[in-house]
């Protein structure tokens, strides 16, 4: 019954907002805060949390300040991050997703057409340009989300983190802000197709300044971003 439930709360959401971008983009419809591609991410994503029984509780909305383009580093362990971010985040966001997701029927197609962004990151000069392309929409006001893992956790911890992600925010001198995703890997792991209802928890961190920073600095705004997941970790 749950994997019903996911599924076909899929087919309705992502077959009504994906198809609305996809005209809004026909129609060359512009990009804007809160206009369609917004409003079509956000519902799209509470559509799937409502239609699966999931629950988000956002700690540290403060630190959330729309006006302040981001990039959003957080962890990864299951499709439900995806969701719970969009569905509670303010302003513009754009992922930054691995283009394998590219292949998803309307989904694939609606991401593009709303200008998130996809990464080959087994291909550097394909994924530096793809850091290009986020680091000026960054500078265009809006935020990006990047899973510094580079995929979902197979046991719901921490990996080492991609260089790529510290890159961006650097070359747009944007702060990093931690985003730590809790209870998302045990409702719905990575390979499950039946998520399970029960409440999800996003934890916010202070905002790491990189004004001044080079490509230079990229490990230690990593390793300084790592520590901050695990400091919010810890504090649990």
């Amino acid at each position: 019954m749950r994997t019903l439930r996911y599924l076909g709360s899929f087919v309705i959401f992502m077959g009504y907002w994906g198809t609305r971008v996809l005209l809004g983009a026909l129609f060359r419809v512009k990009q804007k805060s809160g206009g369609l591609y917004d409003q079509a991410a956000r519902g799209w994503a509470r559509g799937m949390l409502k239609g699966t029984g999931i629950r988000v509780v956002l700690e540290g909305r403060e630190r959330l300040d729309p006006a302040v383009p981001k990039v959003y580093i957080a962890n990864h362990t299951s499709q439900v991050d995806i969701w719970a971010i969009l569905a509670e985040f303010p302003g513009t966001l754009r992922f930054v997703y691995k283009k394998g997701m590219d292949w998803i029927p309307l989904m694939g197609m609606a991401m593009r057409a709303a200008r998130h962004i996809p990464i080959r990151r087994q291909v550097k000069s394909a994924a530096f340009a793809a850091y290009d392309e986020a680091a000026q929409y960054i500078r265009e006001g809006m935020s990006a989300v990047v899973f510094a893992e580079g995929t979902r956790s197979r046991t719901g911890r921490l990996q080492a983190f991609k260089k790529g992600p510290f890159v961006l925010a650097i070359a747009a001198q944007a702060p990093v802000v931690p985003v730590l995703c809790l209870g998302t890997y045990e409702l719905m792991p990575r390979g499950s197709w039946s998520p399970r209802p029960g409440v999800v928890r996003l934890l916010i961190g202070e905002a790491i300044p990189t004004a001044g920073m080079s490509y230079e600095d990229r490990a230690r705004l990593a390793d300084a971003t790592r520590a901050a997941l695990l400091g919010l970790g810890a504090r649990e």
